[in-house]
């Protein structure tokens, strides 16, 4: 769905590690706690079906390709340790499901669309055809009566995709990438105005000057 290259270019925070922040001022005991549990999550399924885990794998890899050169953040269990202990919510778009009924049936429509047209379930395809399959589930293009009464549009944008994106910037990993400080716990954030940030909030990188914002992310807890 998205390019990889573009995953892979430089970061606009050079040098910045949110977890540096792991001992200073900026965490309190509770913030690292709950981080550290987001960190010990493993890869692998405790809600889904080793085949349906195999297809949320294959999906989160085309919605958001990551880099090469650092560990992945687990997308995928991720989203299926939120299944399993039933972190909901609390609401839901009419027609749909509630989350895990949702997901399992989403999965089960997409492969069987993807057997239909491709011989093969969606893990297995090259990934020119999981882009397709993925971007006509957007559009609702796709009827296989595996659907049911659930739409594959508002599957992919209500469930699907939002679940997914939510769980890549649920990650430590994707805080470092937007500079992102965490929690703001105890510390907080004094300058709340455009284009102003504390010193403890990790710098960007201006008209490719990557040297000044790696010197001052070094610094930054």
């Amino acid at each position: 769905m998205h390019d990889a290259q573009k995953a892979n270019s430089s970061s606009r925070y050079p040098g910045y590690d949110v977890l540096a922040k792991w001992s200073g001022l900026s965490w309190n005991d509770k913030t690292r706690e709950v981080i550290a549990r987001r960190l010990s999550i493993a890869p692998e399924p405790r809600f889904f079906t080793p085949g349906e885990y195999a297809t949320v794998l294959a999906i989160a890899d085309r919605i958001i390709p990551q880099p090469a050169d650092r560990p992945p953040v687990p997308i995928a269990a991720l989203v299926d340790r939120k299944l399993h202990d039933q972190t909901m919510d609390g609401y839901r778009v009419p027609g749909m499901p509630r989350d895990g009924e949702a997901w399992r049936l989403g999965l089960k429509a997409l492969n069987a669309e993807a057997s239909a047209a491709h011989g093969k379930p969606f893990a297995e395809l090259p990934e020119a055809l999981r882009d397709r399959l993925l971007r006509c589930a957007q559009s609702g293009e796709l009827k296989a009566p595996e659907w049911g009464a659930l739409r594959p549009d508002v599957f992919f944008k209500k469930r699907m995709g939002r679940d997914i994106v939510l769980a890549y910037y649920a990650h430590p990993t994707a805080w470092s990438e937007i500079g992102w400080g965490g929690p703001a716990s105890p510390r907080g954030y004094v300058r709340l105005d455009f284009d102003e940030r504390d010193p403890w909030e990790a710098a960007e990188a201006r008209d490719g000057d990557e040297a000044t914002a790696r010197r001052s992310n070094r610094r930054v807890r």
